[in-house]
């Protein structure tokens, strides 16, 4: 065995020929490409934009001043759309207020209206709110019955189209249009070999958006300014329903799991589904539906949407800190203690350092805990530092561009660290932005 296996390792060695291993990187998207404008602000989505990243507020929308704190909280955090409840005409009327708040703060960041049952009167009666809002989200599920939903429908499109917003066709497994799916499980009966109700479920939630689309489209929407969607929950359906639609249309698709669910049940079930998808280039836009745990802020559904992105070198949004998970060459806690303190002053620093550093959220830091790794992983990064690890003689080289710089001992080396990034990010960064 061992004998076999030299062999074809020498044998492959010697293969000079032989094609390189694919890089690892995600497939490309192709898609219309939409605009969400707010006065000089446009999130375009789609096209060759970048995957961008969405939330919605849980406040009641009549509080004008609460929905526009949560709104600036989720746009500084990274959402570069944010969608808010209009299920009321007091909600309603609250939106330019809240548009208008948001204005005086310096907040630009479009707003998408979430419509349920009675949008087409809502944006027909308050005219100013329709204007306010950037995008509409229409569900095909609950825009009414028979005649009634395709009146109401038109309302919605037209309102759109009058103003000059983009639409997303939201459709939800929960809100699914039951005479469709009706429909489509009575033609499945007469089939030789009927699909599993779930493939017709699969079916009529494509359906329902592309249907719905077109008729948009024969209303006088502009097809690059309509985002579908398709929301379940379960991680596996959410894959085989986008895997279908992606060929039969060419919109830029908004991706997520609808009701995730809370903490690390929700984010890696987010992470899960919307990963795969957007490694084989499906998805436009975003959106990690958390249930925040009690006391959590609403924005932790923004913070892990960004660290997908990031993971899957999509986009860079703040520096990386790479950090070993220790064992028990690492008894000390020094690492962690540092490498936490480090991520916790690079995420802070990141609304000036964006204006003043382009670039710096590309960085890469290292913390490592011991000699194993420490040392090649420190190189690998932009700057690293390799604290001693149990039985290790107490002295931490510090790595810059590659090359050992610099040796730090005794009890300041993490203010002393600290400093080096520092000076490294004004070094690096500053002069980048200086000569721009």
């Amino acid at each position: 065995m061992g004998s076999r296996m030299a062999n074809e390792i020498s044998k492959t060695d010697l293969d000079l020929d032989r094609e390189p291993i694919a890089l690892g990187e995600p497939a490309p998207r192709c898609s219309l490409q939409a605009r969400v404008v707010w006065g000089e602000r446009v999130v375009t989505i789609g096209g060759d934009a970048p995957v961008r990243v969405q939330s919605m507020t849980n406040t009641d929308t009549e509080d004008v001043i609460g929905t526009a704190i949560q709104v600036k909280e989720l746009a500084i955090a990274g959402s570069e759309l944010v969608r808010i409840t209009v299920n009321t005409p007091e909600a309603a009327a609250a939106v330019p207020a809240i548009r208008e708040q948001l204005d005086r703060m310096g907040i630009d960041v479009p707003l998408v209206g979430d419509f349920h049952y009675n949008g087409h009167r809502l944006l027909t009666d308050f005219p100013e709110m329709a204007q306010a809002l950037s995008k509409y989200r229409i569900n095909p599920g609950n825009v009414g019955k028979g005649d009634k939903k395709d009146r109401q429908f038109a309302m919605m499109v037209e309102a759109a189209v009058k103003h000059d917003k983009a639409i997303r066709i939201g459709v939800n497994w929960g809100s699914l249009d039951q005479e469709l799916l009706a429909r489509l499980m009575d033609e499945n009966q007469r089939r030789a070999r009927p699909w599993e109700a779930r493939q017709v479920m699969y079916e009529a939630l494509i359906q329902s958006v592309l249907e719905s689309a077109a008729a948009a489209v024969e209303l006088g929407m502009n097809p690059a300014q309509i985002i579908p969607s398709c929301k379940v929950s379960g991680v596996q359906d959410l894959i085989a329903v986008y895997r279908a639609l992606r060929p039969r249309c060419d919109y830029p698709l908004h991706l997520g799991l609808t009701e995730a669910g809370m903490g690390t049940k929700g984010t890696v079930a987010s992470a899960a589904a919307l990963s795969v998808l957007l490694q084989q280039g499906i998805g436009d836009t975003i959106r990690v539906s958390l249930t925040p745990q009690p006391g959590e802020a609403r924005i932790q559904e923004v913070v892990v949407a960004l660290e997908i992105l990031q993971a899957l070198g999509l986009r860079s949004f703040v520096p990386s800190v790479t950090a070993c998970p220790g064992c028990g060459r690492t008894t000390s806690t020094t690492f962690q203690e540092l490498a936490k303190q480090i991520d916790d002053f690079l995420r802070a620093q990141m609304p000036v350092w964006r204006v003043r550093y382009p670039g710096v959220e590309t960085m890469k830091v290292a913390v490592m805990g011991c000699i194993v790794n420490g040392p090649g992983e420190s190189k690998h990064a932009d700057i690293g530092i390799s604290l001693p690890g149990t039985g290790e003689a107490p002295a931490a080289p510090v790595f810059i561009d590659g090359e050992k710089a610099l040796t730090l001992r005794g009890e300041g080396i993490a203010t002393e660290f600290q400093a080096i990034v520092e000076q490294y990010i004004e070094r690096r960064y500053g002069a980048a932005a200086a000569h721009a």
